[in-house]
């Protein structure tokens, strides 16, 4: 095979990829688009109580770290209220749960304020 050959060959392997991932792309923007804005928030907010829940189960315990999530969670639940939906009270313990579990965690660690 020539190298020309092989370069047309890999340009259009390239070309159907980049198709490809192009038209997967506009599925999930699709997809997502017909989700309620507050599912799709709330399902984030879960990911960062579940990162924060992860550092402070760490060995070792990453108190920084878990601070930054536990602290973007509250800015989500306490910054948008009711306007989470259904869970917001969920959302609301959830937090709390998660504030009270850092203050044992840092407390068991011998962490300083």
């Amino acid at each position: 095979m020539s190298d020309e050959s092989d370069e047309a060959d890999f340009n259009e392997a390239n070309s159907d990829a980049v198709r490809q991932a192009a038209e997967a792309l506009e599925d999930a923007r699709s997809r997502l688009a017909s989700v309620p804005a507050e599912v799709v928030v709330t399902n984030h907010v879960m990911g960062l109580y579940e990162l924060a829940a992860i550092h402070l189960s760490s060995d070792p315990v990453d108190l920084v770290s878990a601070a930054l999530a536990i602290d973007a969670v509250g800015c989500l639940v306490e910054g948008l209220g009711p306007r989470l939906g259904d869970e917001h009270q969920t959302m609301t313990d959830a937090l709390a749960n998660i504030r009270m579990a850092f203050v044992q965690v840092k407390a068991a660690s011998g962490a300083a304020d």
